[in-house]
């Protein structure tokens, strides 16, 4: 029974990663038409254009202590002419499939969080 408690409050401690905020994130654009990539730095709420959408960082965490570890950003992507956002959601620096933006044209992921 001790060794099944043990278990049970090792797994409870890993699944709440301490985490700080980073001062925006570091994103990759990849334009699927014409091929060219971008690499964007773009501050906490603030927004940045790729052709025709805007990505716009709204939080980007990572573990405590390793600003270059995991990066989990809040991402709104929209598109000139949509009246809704293409994407809006977080996305994950090292499984960027997780939680993909579907667009036909753009494919965006998130690369690490900014700390300065």
């Amino acid at each position: 029974m001790a060794i099944l408690t043990a278990l049970v409050l090792a797994s409870v401690s890993t699944a709440q990663l301490a985490t700080s905020n980073g001062t925006g994130v570091s994103v990759r654009a990849l334009d699927k038409l014409t091929g060219k990539v971008q690499d964007l730095e773009i501050g906490a709420l603030q927004s940045a254009s790729v052709g025709r959408i805007t990505i716009t960082a709204n939080e980007c965490r990572y573990p405590d202590g390793n600003a270059a570890g995991e990066a989990y950003a809040s991402l709104t992507i929209t598109e000139v002419g949509k009246d809704a956002p293409v994407y809006q959601g977080w996305m994950i620096a090292s499984s960027p499939a997780l939680n993909p933006m579907d667009h036909q044209r753009y494919d965006v992921w998130v690369l690490r969080c900014t700390t300065s």
